[in-house]
């Protein structure tokens, strides 16, 4: 009884949690979104994704380490306290968010991995480690029905290439938008949509939908280093945009061309009007000032723990009352 009572209160606290905080972040996400446009769109797709995750990591932090040790330290094991009705039905909530998101990202994986198949029947290599990079990607052309340039895969990640675009893209077009790819590659994007899957909650497709659209801006910036190798991939983009609608991107990947023609259009007129002033240094401090402020919190959580187990363990107690 005391194991069952101390997973349904940790559960509890883990919905709580994440509910509020995820309604929170859908609530305010624009307001922090705009004025983030000031920034580079690598810095604003890392700003949207921590957004999109921080409710579920908070939640499990306050949960693993207030929660789950004020339970244990704090409770009398002898205690036959009953569980109440909104524990129980909390716990439940959090049985059912933990079995969704699992399987929802494992559906992804599979759709993902089926697709992958498919495209792989009518497949042919056509390089490795592109454009100077140091990672070794594949690159795979492919005569049957699949999206004109694509990256698919997590742990081994393959660019997959349509013989149609092959065909319409000049040579420059095409190493422009290879170089795209691979920086979707770099920035493990696939990856992320994955711990998207892991993490659903309602109302947040707008919020998945901005950092998708800056996420192919981010891209578009890091593959371009001049306003020629600029103008190749905004040329890369309006050809092939004229493929995309005739098969869509599979599940956990990403596409050169994909989302509303707004979205496409946008892309094309910064690639168009690309300056060198945007390939700015990554600021050298800003890597400092994240570890000396989370060193900060850890100290004053550190100050503060035994304090903060026996405040978690009174609001456990309200909760089953």
């Amino acid at each position: 009884m005391f194991a069952l009572r101390g997973i349904a209160v940790s559960l509890s606290i883990f919905v709580l949690f994440y509910s509020a905080l995820s309604v929170a972040v859908r609530g305010t996400w624009r307001n922090l979104w705009f004025p983030g446009h000031q920034h580079s769109p690598a810095k604003c797709a890392d700003l949207l994704f921590a957004l999109r995750t921080l409710p579920f990591l908070i939640a499990a932090a306050v949960t693993l380490i207030w929660a789950v040790p004020s339970f244990l330290l704090l409770e009398p094991r002898a205690a036959g306290e009953p569980l109440g009705g909104m524990p129980l039905l909390l716990s439940l909530c959090g049985v059912a968010a933990v079995f969704a998101g699992i399987w929802n990202a494992a559906a992804a994986w599979v759709r993902a991995s089926r697709i992958i198949a498919r495209w792989s029947r009518e497949a042919s290599p056509v390089g490795f480690s592109l454009v100077g990079s140091k990672t070794s990607v594949s690159v795979q052309r492919s005569s049957g029905a699949l999206p004109p340039l694509t990256t698919a895969g997590i742990l081994r990640p393959t660019v997959w290439l349509s013989g149609a675009a092959e065909f319409v893209l000049s040579e420059r077009e095409l190493h422009s938008a290879l170089r795209h790819e691979m920086v979707h590659v770099r920035r493990r994007d696939n990856l992320r949509k994955l711990i998207l899957h892991i993490v659903a909650f309602p109302g947040m497709a707008d919020l998945e939908s901005a950092w998708r659209e800056v996420t192919e801006m981010a891209a578009d910036d890091a593959a371009v280093a001049s306003v020629a190798e600029a103008l190749d991939l905004a040329a890369a983009v309006i050809t092939l945009s004229r493929l995309a609608s005739l098969q869509p991107p599979g599940e956990l990947t990403t596409a050169l061309v994909h989302g509303p023609a707004k979205s496409v259009n946008v892309r094309v007129e910064r690639l168009i009007t690309w300056k060198e002033q945007r390939k700015k240094p990554a600021n050298r401090y800003s890597l400092g000032y994240s570890l000396c402020a989370a060193a900060a919190a850890l100290a004053a959580m550190a100050m503060s723990y035994n304090a903060l187990l026996v405040d978690m363990h009174a609001a456990t107690e309200w909760l089953v009352r």
